[in-house]
């Protein structure tokens, strides 16, 4: 089902008289033109009434038929209009049809050579909008004023619409952010008389408008709307008196989930890139990190269960050797992985998709290169020089939403990386990069995810 307002409009089939009159012997029926928002489309004259077919009106509104009755979905409101197949009594106002909650004598829906019509007249009546014969005009989203009440335990900020529009609302630290979508508006301060929001924030950001204010502790709040004939209205309440609800995405931040992941690698005498990942677990449990890893000494997750993981995850890190016979190549690197994810849902977040919090659930990619900056440099602080290089084409780290890196610890055909692999002190150093470089994104993270992104962007 398409929203009201999004998308374009579709492009009408246009109808000869010749199939329009097929059937209709005596109906009174003629094309016309129509102003629809802005866009040129057809219409017809149906017994003196204009009406749009249901296909035109697709970039406006939603149109469903739902039995004997059409139902359209737009700017907060919703119609009801009983499909009336005698075209003539569809055109007079002996039918009963539902604006919102209202039951009023209408024009209604009719077909046409079993096409879906609907009456302007009716639609401009329930949508709020103004309708002469020929055109359709629906009335700009405008921001007119913002209004507060003060109370006994919370406050209330009210703001005027000229018509309903979509809202996100979003809490960042102590800043509730509300987001109007394709509203105009002036930018304003204004001040309140409450104890509680003592002032708040009209900003512009692209097309859209934002209301911000600071929520003080141990306050929640709550936005809803009232869709009213000609306008809208959007009602903030703010204060210890309303319940505080924290999104389940807030919650990573204090929690966030380490997945290690040390493959398994023989030939060498000892377990090296486990020892490294135990050890890192080690202090990073020890520092209040959780951590899982993906193996032990005996046993390993299959590898739906490391997708699963890695699904989770705030920190995907796998570390590994690399293996080719005969291969010239040998040192430490730190793979950071490109191209697009086998996850749609982080592809669409990575391509622009915005909603609340969602950059929490996926990370845009500099999280990645951040972390990979950090593992290096505390690398070559313990005496490790670390190459960066990009990898494709890796499951895990595709599937990882946030930062996820391969630690290549050496290589298994090169003598020097096998000999300085058997030193302890190196191991040990690589451990505490590890964690330290971790520990260090997370921190950090959790700090900035308290600042609303600017300009409508992800962190």
């Amino acid at each position: 089902m398409r929203r009201a307002g999004r998308g374009r409009f579709s492009r009408p089939l246009l109808l000869s008289a010749a199939l329009l009159c097929a059937g209709l012997a005596g109906a009174q029926i003629a094309l016309g033109r129509l102003n629809l928002a802005g866009q040129q489309v057809q219409s017809i004259t149906l017994y003196g009434a204009e009406y749009a077919r249901e296909d035109v009106l697709e970039g406006l509104v939603s149109v469903t038929r739902d039995g004997p009755v059409a139902r359209v979905e737009g700017f907060g409101h919703t119609l009801l209009l009983p499909i009336d197949e005698d075209q003539q009594r569809a055109t007079t106002d002996f039918n009963t049809v539902q604006l919102d909650t209202e039951r009023v004598r209408a024009r209604s829906a009719t077909l046409v050579n079993g096409n879906l019509y609907l009456p302007l007249d009716t639609l401009a009546r329930g949508l709020g909008a103004t309708y002469e014969v020929g055109n359709f005009k629906v009335v700009p989203a405008t921001l007119q004023g913002v209004s507060s009440r003060a109370g006994k335990d919370s406050d209330r900020l009210v703001l005027d619409l000229t018509r309903d529009v979509p809202v996100v609302d979003e809490l960042r630290g102590t800043t509730v952010t509300v987001t109007l979508r394709g509203a105009r508006g002036e930018a304003k301060r204004y001040t309140t008389r409450g104890a509680f929001v003592p002032q708040a924030e009209v900003t512009r950001s692209g097309d859209d408008l934002r209301l911000t204010f600071a929520l003080p502790p141990g306050s929640g709040y709550r936005v809803y709307r009232v869709v009213r004939p000609g306008g809208a209205r959007l009602v903030v309440d703010a204060g210890p008196g309303v319940p505080y609800t924290s999104p389940a995405l807030l919650e990573r931040l204090s929690r966030p989930l380490i997945v290690l992941d040390p493959a398994r690698v023989t030939g060498l005498g000892r377990d090296v890139t486990l020892e490294v990942a135990r050890r890192s677990a080690e202090l990073l449990n020890k520092a209040g990190w959780q951590v899982k890893l993906t193996r032990d000494a005996q046993t390993a997750l299959g590898l739906n269960q490391k997708l699963s993981l890695a699904r989770r995850s705030d920190v995907y890190l796998a570390l590994d050797l690399g293996r080719f016979p005969g291969s010239p190549r040998g040192g430490v690197t730190v793979y950071e992985p490109t191209g697009s994810s086998s996850a749609q849902i982080v592809n669409a977040v990575r391509g622009g998709a915005q909603a609340p919090y969602i950059d929490l659930a996926v990370g845009s990619g500099g999280g990645t290169r951040r972390l990979s900056e950090l593992l290096r440099g505390e690398l070559k602080g313990g005496g490790v020089t670390a190459k960066a290089e990009n990898i494709s084409r890796t499951l895990t780290l595709g599937e990882a939403p946030q930062a996820a890196l391969l630690l290549e610890m050496g290589w298994t055909s090169n003598a020097e990386d096998r000999a300085k692999l058997g030193v302890d002190e190196r191991l040990q150093a690589m451990s505490v990069a590890v964690a330290r470089s971790i520990a260090t994104y997370l921190t950090a993270r959790a700090a900035n995810a308290g600042r609303a992104p600017a300009g409508g962007g992800r962190q």
